[in-house]
């Protein structure tokens, strides 16, 4: 990966795209924008930013303009929505590729590993948003305060396996475990509604904990774990003890400010070597 390397970023919903624009923008790193339409956030896109609207099915169109652009390098990055019919409506390419692809189109992450192939056929190099910016992936350690208990630690255990397998599967990457019992896993809905839906289960006693992994056979350039601010605060409105997260492999946004939410609630959030919780 080189700074000098023009950079595509193919943008979903959420704040990690605007923080990627706004450190090329501050780092003089020459880009383009793919803003995925009824994703992406359309305040953060002004003059100012080279980019351009498209849907998810105008990918074909997508990787023309990016070529147009004389981009080198590709990051994907933000929370993609389940699309509507309309928004699924194919250009040429993307019929093609995805006709190409057949029964891998079962799974997220069969999609995503041929979107990167496909990608890469063109002399783009897909790379991982933590390749460009240094430091965003969690190191391992207990980041808040407050610190798991007794109990956090077995349900930490227990989630851990649990999500091991669910990724394994490519189902989700998240699992919600109280008193050694699975509340929910996470499958298309994402982390934050499977924490809203959680509370529906919820039992009296120890409170539950959230644990978010990494799958196994995940490509780390695309779809890393990512909690923020409303994570933690859809936890604590929950009625979850806290948070624990791959380490080295979860990106935190705004991270300072997720962990000064949990200290004043006194949530733990954790980063974690899953394998050590692995028998």
């Amino acid at each position: 990966m080189s700074d000098n390397k023009k950079l595509g970023i193919i943008a979903g919903g959420g704040e990690l795209p605007q923080k990627l624009i706004e450190y090329c923008q501050n780092n003089q790193r020459n880009f383009f924008v793919l803003a995925i339409e009824g994703n992406a956030n359309p305040n953060i896109f002004n003059d100012n930013i080279p980019h351009t609207w498209i849907r998810i099915g105008q990918a074909g169109t997508g990787f023309k303009r990016f070529l147009d652009e004389k981009v080198e390098e590709v990051v994907m990055i933000g929370t993609i929505r389940r699309p509507t019919l309309k928004e699924l409506i194919p250009d040429v390419r993307t019929a093609a590729f995805f006709a190409k692809i057949g029964p891998k189109a079962l799974g997220d992450d069969g999609i995503l590993r041929a979107l990167v192939k496909e990608i890469e056929s063109e002399n783009m190099h897909v790379i991982g948003i933590h390749e460009v910016i240094n430091d965003l992936l969690v190191k391992k350690g207990t980041l808040s305060k407050t610190k798991p208990n007794k109990d956090d630690l077995i349900n930490i255990k227990r989630g851990v396996k649990v999500a091991y397998e669910l990724g394994k599967l490519d189902v989700g990457q998240a699992v919600i475990v109280q008193q050694g019992l699975v509340l929910a896993v996470e499958a298309i809905e994402g982390t934050d509604e499977l924490i809203k839906r959680s509370a529906l289960y919820k039992r009296k006693g120890n409170k539950p904990v959230l644990v978010k992994l990494r799958k196994p056979q995940q490509d780390m350039r695309i779809d890393l774990p990512t909690i923020g601010l409303k994570t933690i605060q859809n936890a604590l409105n929950s009625g979850l003890n806290g948070i624990a997260v791959h380490a080295e492999n979860t990106l935190i946004v705004n991270q300072n400010e997720v962990i000064k939410f949990a200290d004043k609630h006194g949530l733990f959030v954790i980063a974690i070597d899953p394998g050590e919780y692995l028998d």
